[in-house]
């Protein structure tokens, strides 16, 4: 706490003794798995790993948004499903 001599700018806001990641850094939620592949936040893969890693279930918002990603990515392969089964039968 900035004491009278000192202003708020003066704080380190990462000044901490653990071993924690500083408050600006990304994340990186991704499983371990991916993690041994060399994804990073860094490739569309990985980010796309770690903002669905960053997700909380207890969060209406976050449930919803998670709802969603499986449409957009889940669509697809239903519609190719479909595509083939119209072709043999």
């Amino acid at each position: 706490m900035p004491g009278p001599d000192r202003e708020w700018y003066d704080e380190d806001p990462d000044a901490h003794d653990d071993d924690s990641d500083p408050s600006w850094f990304p994340g990186q939620r991704l499983p371990e798995d991916a993690k041994l592949m060399g994804l990073t936040h860094h490739v569309p893969e990985g980010a796309l790993l770690d903002f669905a890693g960053n997700l909380d279930g207890a969060k209406a918002l976050h449930r919803v948004t998670a709802r969603m990603l499986l449409v957009v990515f889940g669509l697809p392969v239903v519609f190719t499903v479909m595509r083939i089964w119209g072709e043999l039968t």
